[in-house]
């Protein structure tokens, strides 16, 4: 999946939760299930706003569940399940 806009070339983006330790990126989007505005609510609120920049910090040792994130200047433990509403704009992504 890819973002494009008409000033910047293509970027691509990714679901938060597929990362691993050290990706990087930019919030694109918050994309949730038409019956979990909750989830959307919570994530907002969390800091995961449209431009936020997110970082991929620590993931648990087993499933790599939980991940910590660092949005901006402050850190948020949550669930892969979770955090693969939250698309990212590639920043620094290893292959």
């Amino acid at each position: 999946m890819t973002l494009e806009t008409a000033d910047q070339p293509t970027v691509p983006h990714w679901p938060l939760g597929e990362g691993r330790v050290g990706d990087a990126g930019i919030v694109t989007d918050i994309v949730t299930a038409d019956d979990q505005p909750e989830l959307e609510r919570l994530l907002l609120e969390m800091g995961f706003v449209e431009g936020a920049r997110v970082e991929l910090i620590h993931e648990g040792p087993m499933g790599r569940d939980p991940i910590a994130v660092k949005v901006d200047d402050m850190r948020v433990a949550l669930r892969r399940r979770e955090a693969g509403c939250i698309m990212v704009a590639s920043d620094s992504r290893p292959s």
